[in-house]
């Protein structure tokens, strides 16, 4: 045996004895009480019981007019994914366009990139999200649940949340005079994945403290069209901290951050006579960086403070973030682009609930970013910007009704700096200023008290980015010759959306309708031209686009433990005056139907408790709407995966000691390309006449969670 495969197999039995000394410290260091390890099942929640990151502040859902949807830790705990948006892609609405299975990147409603804001630690995630192989810099671990908000917002978070926002809430600190620890890990046998999680938090006499360690490691994924897809294996590391004080004026956190990703880069080489991949054991079978690959870094630093002021709170919050990113194609030593982004956020409001029912805010925030270049290649210019907002909103409820409305001014400078490269100009020197005006009116009627009426009306504003207004050379990550456009506009977006929910003793259902006009639409199209030989050539241009579709969720539960739910979501995203060639918006995500059949075996058993299985259906419909010109996309069949899932909390002595979840993806092996998976235009197998590479094939996932529960005797807080 080689020692790389010596090495693999050291790293499966490392994981394999992780998790049976997890288990026995769960049981002989303590354990969570029995009603703490109730498991509620969030979709039948009391809407009055969820709070959301609203306009003026936290709301109740049953409160918010534009749709909100909560994925809960678990939620997020029992699902096999590779990556915390891979963790919320089946979500009515959402998608992911994704690289392999180490970077997914968010799309709400058919709408993603610099388009969807992500929120992590109470600031925007900030690193190379132009990028169509760059992710989102987060540890999935670290998260506790997952808010995504629908629509337009830019009222509250400004540029570059036209499509939504995902909010991604960390794990809940421990109450006064208590002590936690959480142990995790998970297996996944296609690629191998072996990940685990240690994290320790406390609260004691109102000093707060979190810590956290996260790994995560797996080679190249398979499937029976494709075998093992090289340069599809990746690691990921990850350090979170927080220190901070609660008292009676309010809090203040300090939280540290550190990521760091090696994702592989896949070219889809193929052998010119069999058609199979090129591959080897260095590359498909091991754990470690095989070229070509990336090195991602992101640091973090974000101080949060919340203090009561009258009957109001003032919130002040400062962050920095620091990405780095590295490709390397010929040498692991030397790399080729290498992007450094420096970013800091800040954001000051201040929000007020009055007697009369009134709840205001108010306040000012943006970011300072410097990104430059350090690499021998070079994609886009480095650039300064700096970007302002003030905003104020407010909500009132009368009877029945409740009223939420606000206003946003944005401006946003930036500056280009030129490079000149063999005596040529490479990067001009430019500067673009860009003003934008945000508002939101909406309502909510409740009707009864299981059924609600919303309709919301926004206006939506995103400034171009760096890569479209400036890019020029070669992305290897996309393996095409990008063009920047020094012309384009701000994209300003009005949406219209309407819903209903309803709940009783044996339906929950959801409906949600929206229809969204965006000007000067920016996209990237191919062309005819040669800028470099071996590279298609892809120019961003914009226009004016008209998106509209629904989301719609049935949940049947004729009998107490069983539910029979099902969604389905739809999008149509059109070009407006345009041929039918150039109609339809490139990643638009096919009409997508799931369905899950799940049985809750018990509640109180006296080992194994909140038992489940549940068997899943994932269909994605034909997608007929590309952007076909220069065939910069093509029509992707319709699939169908089946999935089987089951899991349970484990007691010893009436204490829950464990959570054990099994599941089984893609049950009968399918073959299969998703529309937004940019695999599906990589290498062209010559004896088939198919072009791309097919999703990951039959996975099963296995994951145990730990929790360790350490109670104190301390005086109450002066």
């Amino acid at each position: 045996m080689s020692p790389k495969m010596k090495q693999v197999h050291y790293r499966k039995g490392t994981a394999w004895l992780l998790l049976a000394v997890f288990l026995c410290v769960g049981m002989t260091a303590g354990a969570q009480s029995e009603a703490d390890s109730a498991d509620i099942y969030f979709r039948h929640l009391n809407l009055n019981e969820v709070t959301v990151t609203g306009l003026t502040g936290e709301s109740r859902l049953k409160e918010m007019p534009a749709p909100v949807s909560i994925v809960t830790e678990k939620e997020l705990q029992s699902v096999a994914a590779t990556n915390i948006i891979d963790a919320i892609a089946r979500e009515p609405g959402v998608s992911q366009v994704t690289t392999g299975g180490a970077i997914s990147k968010p799309v709400i409603r058919g709408l993603g990139y610099n388009r969807v804001a992500v929120v992590s630690d109470g600031i925007r995630q900030e690193g190379q999200q132009w990028g169509d192989e760059h992710g989102i810099e987060v540890d999935g671990q670290a998260v506790g649940s997952v808010e995504i908000q629908k629509g337009p917002a830019s009222l509250m978070y400004g540029s570059d949340a036209m499509a939504g926002v995902l909010i991604l809430h960390p794990h809940k600190l421990p109450a006064l005079g208590r002590m936690s620890a959480n142990l995790s890990a998970g297996y996944q046998s296609n690629n191998g994945l072996i990940d685990y999680s240690v994290n320790f938090a406390g609260n004691q006499k109102g000093f707060v403290w979190d810590g956290r360690w996260s790994q995560k490691l797996a080679h190249a994924y398979q499937n029976r069209k494709d075998g093992y897809v090289p340069g599809s294996q990746f690691q990921e590391r990850a350090v979170r901290t927080l220190l901070g004080l609660n008292r009676s004026w309010g809090h203040s956190h300090l939280t540290l951050g550190y990521y760091h990703l090696t994702p592989g880069m896949v070219e889809g080489e193929r052998d010119d006579v069999t058609g199979e991949l090129l591959s080897t054991e260095d590359n498909v079978k091991t754990y470690c960086k095989a070229l070509p690959f990336q090195q991602v870094y992101h640091y973090k630093a974000v101080w949060d403070n919340s203090i009561y002021l009258g009957s109001g709170n003032l919130k002040v919050l400062v962050g920095y973030q620091q990405n780095r990113r590295k490709e390397f194609e010929e040498s692991a030593d030397v790399c080729g682009l290498h992007f450094v982004l420096h970013t800091v956020n800040y954001d000051v409001r201040y929000q007020l609930q009055t007697a009369g029912d009134w709840k205001l805010a108010a306040g000012v925030g943006g970011m300072w970013q410097r990104s430059m270049n350090r690499g021998e290649e070079y994609l886009i210019p480095a650039y300064k910007l700096f970007d302002v907002g003030v905003f104020a909103t407010a909500s009132k409820r009368w009877g029945r009704w409740n009223v939420t409305g606000g206003v946003r001014m944005d401006s946003r400078q930036l500056h280009s700096e030129e490079l000149v490269e063999d005596e040529a100009v490479r990067f001009e020197d430019f500067r673009r200023c860009f003003h934008g005006f945000s508002a939101s009116l909406g309502t909510v009627y409740n009707v009864t008290e299981g059924l609600n009426l919303r309709a919301n009306v926004s206006r939506g504003f995103r400034a171009p980015n760096m890569s479209e207004l400036g890019s020029c050379g070669v992305h290897e990550g996309t393996q095409r010759f990008e063009v920047g456009n020094h012309d384009l506009k701000a994209e300003h977006s009005w949406q219209a959306d309407l819903g209903l929910d309803f709940s009783s003793r044996y339906v929950s259902a959801q409906l949600a309708l929206f229809a969204n006009r965006i000007n000067h639409f920016i996209f990237s199209r191919r062309t005819d031209e040669v800028m470099e030989e071996g590279h298609p050539t892809y120019r961003y241009d914009s226009g004016n686009a008209r998106l509209m579709g629904f989301e719609a969720t049935v949940d049947f539960h004729p009998v107490h433990r069983l539910h029979f739910g099902n969604t389905f979501s739809l999008v149509d995203a059109v070009q407006l005056g345009q041929p039918e060639e150039t109609k339809y918006l490139p990643f638009t995500p096919a009409p997508r139907w799931t369905s899950e059949l799940k049985y809750e075996i018990t509640h109180d058993g006296r080992i194994f408790n909140n038992a489940y299985v549940a068997l899943s259906l994932e269909c994605h419909l034909r997608q007929n709407h590309y952007y076909k010109v220069d065939n910069t996309e093509t029509a992707t069949p319709s699939y169908t995966l089946m999935h089987l899932s089951a899991g349970t909390d484990i007691k010893v002595h009436r204490r829950k000691i464990a959570s054990l979840y099994l599941s089984v993806n893609n049950l009968f092996d399918r073959a299969y390309q998703n529309h937004l998976s940019r695999l599906k235009y990589v290498g062209y197998n010559v004896r088939t006449g198919e072009r791309g590479i097919s999703g990951m094939g039959r996975n099963l996932s296995v994951r145990i969670v730990v929790p360790i529960f350490f109670k104190l005797k301390v005086k109450s807080e002066k």
